[in-house]
């Protein structure tokens, strides 16, 4: 097997996997909300406690993945996540449903920082841009199929969609990871690429700050970004209720931001415009806060499509920045995969903790938690502008 072969699995590996644990995690704010009757403030607190959670199992798995071998590291996490899974389909208790879901984001987090340095392990500095844009494609692509087809799978399998199909994945994951670690110890790897070193690309010296900053700017943006995103993720089984959206017309109408943040992928992967301009970051900061409370506002099915389009879009341009800028400035393999992970733990779970404080404190207003969201994400884009302003001011003129 060569190198080359060896990415292609780790691809399809990537793509089995966020199918996978989107069917279990997208989903089961709807199996919560139907067996158990939880509403916006409860789905919210699962998410928080799934972010919360996800914040030091990123660390944690990159650096076990780092420092015990990804593949390693991947085989474990779909043990796990297959145990996770399958004690979940005998669970039949809110308490249990929400206990199971810890150590299931621990283990989830074995996989992610390992997959993202996988991708990029062995290749030069010319090639990762291209290695991260084609991965973002792969992992976005195969979660939107995901969202687009759960609803109608959970329709017709129930709690089965959410836990069975998942675990039947993971199981087979692990079997390939098991196979690609006695594979992968007899791959030849090019020796040549290591003593390359990587500079970042030349427009950056010409946007006015330091590329580090841009890195800073990326990691508050990305953030804020997933406090959004695991806001609507959240709240969907009630905003179909308000609607009258089945699962099934959820996968079909509510998976629009999915697909919109692949075409963003897709673009952004394409034209480098975007590379060292604030303009674009503070424009998909603006975009997505009014999105955002366009989606959980909306007082139709057609405003709420036409708002995802831009959410998926702005969405899409701040995850790339995130990625983009830790792979120019510096190495985005291991311990710093686990880093960008723990980041969007922070934003899973500040967003939804908001969100349910809110419906907490004012009980008798049922958006609340839109506009408390809403008031965070302008926050966030407050803090942007501070940083942007003293990078510029701390930058010296040349």
């Amino acid at each position: 097997m060569s190198l080359r072969q060896l990415k292609r699995w780790y691809y399809g590996i990537t793509a089995s996997n966020t199918v996978a644990s989107a069917y279990y995690l997208n989903y089961l704010f709807f199996f919560l909300h139907d067996r158990f009757g939880f509403g916006n403030r409860g789905n919210l607190l699962v998410a928080a406690l799934h972010g919360a959670t996800y914040i030091f199992a990123a660390w944690f798995g990159g650096r076990f993945a780092e420092r015990r071998g990804y593949l390693t590291s991947l085989a474990a996490g779909f043990a796990g996540l297959a145990v996770c899974t399958l004690v979940g389909f005998f669970l039949d208790s809110a308490a249990g449903q929400v206990l199971i879901l810890v150590p299931y984001t621990v283990v989830l987090l074995f996989t992610w920082p390992a997959l993202e340095a996988l991708v990029i392990e062995h290749e030069s500095p010319a090639r990762v841009p291209h290695m991260v844009g084609l991965y973002n494609l792969t992992w976005s692509l195969s979660v939107a199929v995901a969202y687009f087809t759960g609803g109608r799978l959970y329709d017709a399998l129930g709690r089965g969609a959410i836990f069975l199909v998942p675990a039947v994945i993971f199981s087979l994951q692990f079997g390939v990871a098991m196979w690609l670690r006695r594979r992968a110890a007899m791959v030849a790897i090019p020796r040549a690429i290591t003593a390359e070193i990587h500079l970042p690309e030349l427009g950056a010296a010409a946007a006015g700050v330091s590329p580090q900053a841009f890195l800073r700017l990326a990691w508050i943006a990305n953030p804020f970004a997933y406090m959004a995103m695991y806001t609507v993720l959240a709240v969907m089984p009630d905003l179909a209720r308000r609607l009258g959206l089945s699962p099934t017309r959820v996968g079909l109408f509510c998976s629009v931001w999915f697909f919109s943040r692949v075409v963003a992928f897709g673009g952004l992967w394409a034209w480098t415009g975007w590379h060292y301009r604030f303009r674009w970051m503070v424009l998909a900061f603006i975009t997505i806060i009014g999105s955002f409370a366009s989606i959980l506002l909306a007082p139709s099915l057609t405003v709420m499509v036409l708002a995802q389009v831009f959410f998926g879009l702005s969405a899409g341009l701040i995850y790339y920045s995130s990625l983009f800028y830790a792979m120019d400035v510096g190495d985005a393999k291991g311990e710093h995969g686990g880093l960008h992970e723990a980041a969007i733990g922070i934003g899973i779970c500040a967003g939804p903790a908001i969100g349910a404080l809110s419906l907490q404190l004012w009980p008798s207003a049922p958006r609340a938690n839109a506009f408390a969201v809403s008031g965070l994400l302008v926050g966030g884009l407050a803090t942007l502008l501070i940083t942007w302003y003293q990078a510029r001011r701390g930058h010296p003129k040349t």
